[in-house]
């Protein structure tokens, strides 16, 4: 089966990448590499040394003898997108492609348009491009589960049953992003939902939660597969972010009181649930949402957990309660519901004293690459 991986020089789409060549799928990368550039604009860099493109792909080849296919290139355009498309034929479309860091998007104004024309341009490109050449070609797009927020009943999976006034349907489920940037994937959620109902397309959303990890079966192989791990305040997410500060003896950086609760899972996960939807393709015309986590962690228990990992290798881990810079609730119910794709054969990597030694240690061995002037959160929520 032919993939195109957009964003597959990123964190979650390089390791995808990757994963599906080693299961035998025909993997294309198009990619305009915008995730390296944004680094550089704000001034930092992955923890891990990674490689360009050209180089990790080639390596790839000459490790494996499969090759993937490199498009470079922007599917905001939608004439290269559409020129792409036709050249490679996929069977599957895996989208990554857009702006993922809800800090980012929060910057200014300029930050906030740009994250959410990319993201809501790029996906209404990749619907009409299917519809035009590709109809029955199965779109894996990932989303996320802050698009939800956090409501004070149980999270289903993309819909709802509801009662009201006698009468009963079954409804997408509510949305209370947290940030721009969880609105553009609220609004793509909504694009993609109709056009699957006008023009019969198929997709499956897959509404993820934070990853964590860098290294899968394919990205550990070689050196010149390594994955990025971002630790600023931009970019980083809460588990990786706080095992490479405790290995530089930097406070854990915990917003507020820390009791936010969010779905987690490894990177390893990411990659087979991905594979998992497209060997479960979904039924012509339907849009099928997947809560993609595996376990729910507090951010003031994940603290905690990296703070007795730290310890137990000899490392002196320290918490620091920030002021919190998002507008969100310190402490809330949250129960979100995660069967389907176990329902479909995934067996989840769930987080252990050993992966977490496995990320210190990892850490530590990268930790000269730190720029501790970019650890401290710099994004507020708040008018100023």
């Amino acid at each position: 089966m032919k993939v195109i991986v957009i964003g597959g020089d990123g964190y979650c789409g390089w390791a995808t990448a990757l994963h599906l060549s080693n299961q035998g799928y025909d993997v294309g990368i198009l990619d305009n590499l915008s995730r390296r550039y944004w680094d550089s604009k704000l001034g930092v860099d992955t923890l891990t040394p990674i490689a360009p493109i050209q180089k990790r792909i080639k390596r790839w080849q000459e490790l494996t003898g499969k090759t993937i296919d490199l498009f470079v290139g922007d599917i905001t355009d939608y004439s290269f997108l559409s020129q792409t498309l036709r050249q490679f034929e996929p069977e599957a479309i895996v989208h990554f492609g857009e702006q993922r860091s809800a800090p980012y998007s929060m910057i200014d104004r300029e930050h906030a348009v740009f994250t959410q024309v990319n993201n809501v341009v790029g996906t209404l490109n990749i619907l009409y491009a299917m519809k035009e050449d590709f109809p029955e070609a199965h779109l894996v797009k990932l989303g996320t589960m802050g698009e939800y927020g956090t409501p004070n009943i149980d999270i289903e999976e993309g819909y709802i049953t509801i009662e009201h006034n006698g009468r009963k349907d079954t409804l997408p489920y509510p949305k209370q992003p947290g940030s721009f940037y969880h609105l553009s994937k609220v609004h793509d959620s909504h694009n993609i939902h109709f056009a699957c109902k006008i023009w019969g397309l198929r997709a499956t959303d897959l509404n993820q939660g934070v990853v964590y990890g860098v290294l899968t079966e394919e990205t550990g192989m070689d050196e010149m597969l390594i994955n990025r791990l971002d630790y600023d305040g931009v970019f980083g997410t809460a588990l990786n972010r706080f095992c490479i500060q405790a290995a530089i003896g930097h406070p854990l950086t915990v917003y507020g009181k820390g009791g936010q609760t969010r779905g987690f899972l490894d990177i390893r996960d990411t990659v087979r649930c991905i594979d998992i939807a497209i060997k479960n393709p979904a039924e012509e015309g339907k849009f099928r949402v997947f809560n993609q986590f595996t376990e729910l962690f507090s951010i003031k228990d994940l603290a905690e957990m990296v703070q007795k990992a730290g310890q137990a290798i000899g490392l002196k881990v320290e918490i620091d309660n920030l002021d919190n810079p998002r507008v969100e609730l310190d402490e809330h119910y949250f129960n979100a519901k995660n069967t389907k794709l176990l329902d479909l054969g995934l067996q989840p990597h769930y987080l252990s004293d050993s992966l977490l030694d496995s990320l210190l240690n990892f850490a530590e061995k990268y930790k000269g690459r730190v720029d501790k002037e970019q650890i401290l959160p710099t994004v507020s929520w708040h008018r100023k």
